[in-house]
């Protein structure tokens, strides 16, 4: 994809950039990159008063959240945004922030992130001519289906958003994308990071055959098959999945109970194995996979996921790297990376914020995003360099 898309339409308004403090680092990286591309960019209009502020040295807009001694909170926008095309990042998932609450330390959960956007979104005041909000970890996303009398608090949340003048959600790999269908006027999009996860392999490993006698894309359980399929057909490859056989006659921790791992595909010995799915919670069912994954001969497991949350500490996945149960873990940059997890040798980070970049770029310019939301082609392009670099066919 070149640096330079050849965007000659109108911008849809003065480009206001406002990554929440969870997601300043990435927030700061996009930034960067708009500039360096709005600063060389040759466009005809460039002069007309449609184009006004189109190049400068910054597009973030100051903003701040301060908190009462109670906890409470209000935002704060520094500068006009009036008639701005406003993009707001959030990454709900950040809990390294904290605040005060009457002298106690809290860390901020989901909740108290969710609840800044929505501040941000009113502190605007309907002044601003679009506004996107790019929620990578979609707020709430594992709620997205009533099987009692429960809330659904991920459709809840998306119709909130709306109600207060949000135009368009840009999600990445949301856990299920049919959640959608509570805002079906409304813009949604869940953009998945396979090119990245292919680009960050290629890059760290340099001994991979990415064919189909030596390598395999596993979905560790039926939810994850869409991403599984979508992959090995890209890559034209094998796909095999788990499916969680669980225990319905109990509840434990708001759950059943996962009694075992069944196995449905073809053989895995010999072969390089790549483990599939949105998020790494805790991370027991994918060490239980790559565990089954093992019993059955495979090579070298790799556990890739979009966002890894490691909910319970990293010392699970030191354990399994060292019996050889995992080869390598690989997740984006879209989620709080605590410095334990960037300190593993075993670690491999996909940076994102490049590709936000373009997807920001090209909706300030209404412009179709579809050629980004399919990387097929991109992926073919990496894998034919990738063998063409190593010599292989």
């Amino acid at each position: 994809m070149s640096d330079l898309r050849n965007l000659e339409t109108i911008p849809a308004g003065a480009l206001g950039l406002i990554p929440l403090e969870s997601c300043k680092t990435i927030g700061a990286k996009v930034d960067k990159y708009l500039v360096d591309w709005r600063e060389t960019r040759e466009n005809a209009h460039k002069n007309s008063m449609a184009f006004k502020g189109y190049k400068r040295d910054t597009y973030i807009v100051k903003t701040d959240v301060p908190r009462f001694g109670s906890g409470e909170a209000k935002a704060i926008i520094k500068e006009s945004v009036r008639g701005y095309d406003l993009f707001i990042l959030v990454d709900v998932t950040n809990h390294s922030l904290t605040y005060s609450l009457c002298g106690h330390t809290n860390h901020m959960s989901p909740d108290d992130h969710y609840s800044d956007l929505k501040r941000i979104i009113a502190a605007a005041g309907g002044k601003a001519r679009r506004i996107t909000v790019i929620m990578p970890f979609l707020y709430e996303s594992r709620q997205h289906k009533r099987t009692t009398r429960e809330s659904l608090d991920c459709a809840i949340a998306l119709q909130e958003l709306i109600a207060m003048g949000v135009d368009n959600i840009i999600t990445f790999d949301a856990h299920d994308p049919r959640v959608q269908n509570s805002i079906p006027l409304q813009g949604f999009e869940t953009v998945q990071p396979a090119y990245q996860f292919m680009k960050g392999i290629c890059k760290h490993v340099d001994d991979l055959q990415i064919d189909n006698e030596h390598m395999m894309i596993i979905s560790p359980d039926e939810g994850a098959t869409g991403r599984a399929i979508y992959l090995s057909s890209v890559l034209g490859i094998d796909m095999g999945m788990f499916y969680k056989r669980r225990d319905y006659s109990r509840i434990v921790d708001g759950r059943n109970p996962i009694v075992a791992h069944e196995f449905l595909g073809s053989s895995v010995e010999g072969k390089d194995v790549l483990i599939i799915d949105d998020m790494i919670s805790s991370g027991e069912s994918m060490i239980d996979v790559a565990t089954e994954l093992k019993k059955r001969k495979a090579r070298r497991i790799f556990v890739v996921a979009t966002f890894g949350l490691f909910t319970n500490g990293m010392e699970k996945f030191d354990e399994a790297v060292e019996k050889g149960i995992i080869y390598k873990v690989v997740t984006t940059d879209l989620a709080y990376q605590s410095p334990e997890l960037l300190s593993r040798d075993y670690y491999i980070s996909c940076g994102m914020s490049k590709y936000i970049a373009y997807i920001i770029d090209t909706l300030n310019h209404d412009a179709s995003i579809s050629d980004l939301l399919d990387p097929n082609e991109r992926i073919q392009k990496l894998v034919a360099k990738y063998k063409k670099e190593h010599n292989q066919k």
